[in-house]
């Protein structure tokens, strides 16, 4: 693995790699705050197809905005989620008169963020749906029972798919059912020789020299098995073609392919090969598939595609382009005319340039959403902060701050590392947000702009930290109305109650699944039942504390394998332990 970086971490490298695509393609714009790239030509007359993810995997997924593919692409920090705040800003960059289709990649971070854009946008008017993307073929059904199969470089196909049956202008439905049917019908598998390494990062697990990963994830998940002594290009292939075509595999054969169906491959690099290395593996996966599973495929796609930073592996995707014109009731060709149709995106293979003309009325109308958007809104009545409350919350985030290391480290062993950078960021932003309040500041003021800087925390810890947080706030509204007197724990912790349930909603982990649900859970339901804070705190402790040695049920620590799930030394789950630091400081910041 290379740890060496031309730059000593990720902060600023996504705006500055965004500005740079951006001034080399005059088709598309940039909205910096938002980090989303979008088209400067969509009409409102089309489908608006949006996805996006956490940023490292480049060209994914700004790298296919343009005519035929993508409408705007969100980007969030390396390998986290980008927020819902962002998500909402690429709607409104977008707008459509037919429909809106949310594309997105099966992981938790995406599924939340992404889910609450789409019932936020359905409570603005907005006709708006989901794609969820999730072909991996590596885990097989029962290691993906619960969250479902990730979502890997076949996502491509399904986005060059859907956005060219916009640019024909069909409609949302049809546009909707042909993303859901591509996802159906592709399977991808990956394997690297190693992690991929993020500048800054200094907890990071090594592939032996020797061996490779079969299965691999995009975030440096553990992968199906490591196979050592390092076997040949040949047999590394093959094993890949049996996870993905081996009828007999009832775990992995997710795709039925006939012996004349027409057959799509895509064969992605993970960063770190040389183009020389990948040509070579494509074609022996050519000649593979033609000599033992008798499949010549139509069209084949090759190159960095969709990225883990500088890894060094590849996946291949295999589509059933013959099963989606069954389902779909349209001959083969015309699937096929799809995949053909002409792209402005800058990353899709064989495109060209084309000049363009930034529409009038989409401009029009994006102008008219920002304006709606810095609309004065009227502030806040009832009580105002207290001396005691900002040193409380000021208390909390300084220990989680401090904590940084340990959560990063926790999180390094069981996933891709970012949690701990994620705290450390969002309690830096609320602690300059505690630098502005005074004691004439009303309290909900201060809170909605805590909950600004949540919200633009990313992953999955922020949008479930963000949910509960707009719940609790909406609720003690509610509890508090046309009152001015300082809110009590009483009403604080039943707001708290009411908002774990609407939390709820939105996620089905719950307590035992190693999350942060695990102290979230436990410390709503003592402080609303009880209205004593220390003992909500102590209870959210021991249970952050239970998390270690858990086996994760969701989130990306469910694909680590289940012998290290096992090891009785495996570090409490990071979210839950920040969450149970945050609130220990909470407590005593408020005692001091």
């Amino acid at each position: 693995m290379s740890r060496k970086h031309f730059f000593p971490s990720t902060d600023g490298v996504v705006v500055h790699a965004l500005n740079s695509f951006i001034a080399r393609n005059p088709h598309l714009e940039l909205d910096e705050p938002n980090r989303v790239v979008y088209s400067k030509v969509h009409s409102p007359s089309q489908v608006t197809i949006i996805s996006g993810g956490g940023s490292g995997h480049e060209p994914a997924w700004s790298g296919y905005v343009g005519d035929g593919m993508l409408s705007a692409a969100v980007n969030g920090d390396v390998f986290a989620s980008p927020s819902t705040k962002q998500i909402m800003a690429a709607i409104k960059n977008v707008p459509s008169d037919v429909g809106i289709i949310l594309c997105i990649t099966n992981y938790t971070g995406d599924k939340l963020h992404f889910g609450l854009a789409r019932e936020k946008g359905l409570a603005l008017g907005y006709k708006i749906s989901v794609v969820n993307m999730a072909e991996d073929a590596a885990l097989g059904r029962k290691k993906s029972e619960l969250v479902g199969r990730r979502g890997l470089a076949g996502n491509l196909l399904v986005l060059k798919l859907v956005g060219a049956a916009s640019q024909l202008s069909w409609s949302f439905e049809r546009c909707l059912q042909l993303g859901n049917l591509g996802n159906d019908q592709l399977v991808t598998i990956g394997t690297s020789l190693d992690h991929c390494h993020v500048p800054g990062r200094a907890h990071h697990e090594a592939v032996a020299e020797d061996a490779c990963v079969v299965g691999m994830g995009i975030h440096n998940e553990p992968g199906l098995r490591t196979i050592s002594p390092m076997p040949s290009a040949e047999d590394v292939l093959k094993e890949m073609f049996l996870c993905l075509l081996d009828p007999s595999d009832s775990d992995r054969a997710f795709v039925k392919f006939e012996p004349k169906d027409e057959v799509v491959m895509l064969v992605n690099n993970f960063g770190g090969l040389s183009g020389l290395e990948l040509e070579a593996l494509t074609n022996l996966a050519r000649v593979q598939l033609e000599r033992d599973w008798k499949i010549s495929p139509c069209r084949i796609y090759a190159g960095i595609m969709e990225t883990s930073l500088n890894a060094p592996g590849f996946s291949i995707t295999l589509g059933n382009i013959s099963g989606i014109a069954r389902v779909m009731n349209v001959s083969t060709a015309e699937i096929i005319d799809l995949l053909d149709q002409p792209t402005t995106a800058p990353a899709w293979p064989k495109n060209g340039y084309a000049p363009a003309k930034e529409s009038e009325e989409t401009l029009s109308l994006r102008q008219k959403a920002g304006a709606n958007e810095n609309t004065a809104t009227a502030l806040n009545k009832g009580s105002v902060v207290s001396e005691s409350l900002i040193h409380s919350i000021r208390e909390a985030c300084t220990r989680a701050i401090k904590a940084e290391p340990d959560i990063t480290k926790y999180d390094i062993q069981m996933g891709d590392g970012d949690c701990g950078e994620a705290v450390e960021s969002v309690c830096k932003s609320i602690l300059s947000k505690l630098d502005t309040a005074t004691a004439q500041t009303p309290i909900f003021e201060l809170l909605d702009h805590i909950g600004e800087s949540v919200e633009d925390m990313g992953g999955s810890l922020g949008a479930i930290l963000s949910i509960l947080l707009t719940a609790f706030l909406n609720n003690l509204r509610a509890a508090s109305a046309g009152l001015s007197v300082a809110l009590d724990t009483a009403a604080v912790g039943k707001a708290a109650e009411l908002a774990l349930e609407n939390l709820k909603l939105y996620t089905s982990a719950r307590a035992g699944d190693r999350t942060v649900m695990d102290v979230l859970i436990p410390f709503c339901e003592v402080l609303g039942q009880t209205s004593d804070l220390d003992k909500a705190v102590a209870e959210a402790e021991k249970k952050a504390q239970a998390t270690a040695g858990m086996k994760a049920r969701f989130g990306r620590a469910t694909y680590v394998g289940d012998e290290k799930a096992q090891n009785k030394d495996m570090p409490p789950d990071p979210g839950a332990y920040a969450a149970a630091v945050f609130l220990r400081g909470l407590l005593e910041g408020k005692g001091a």
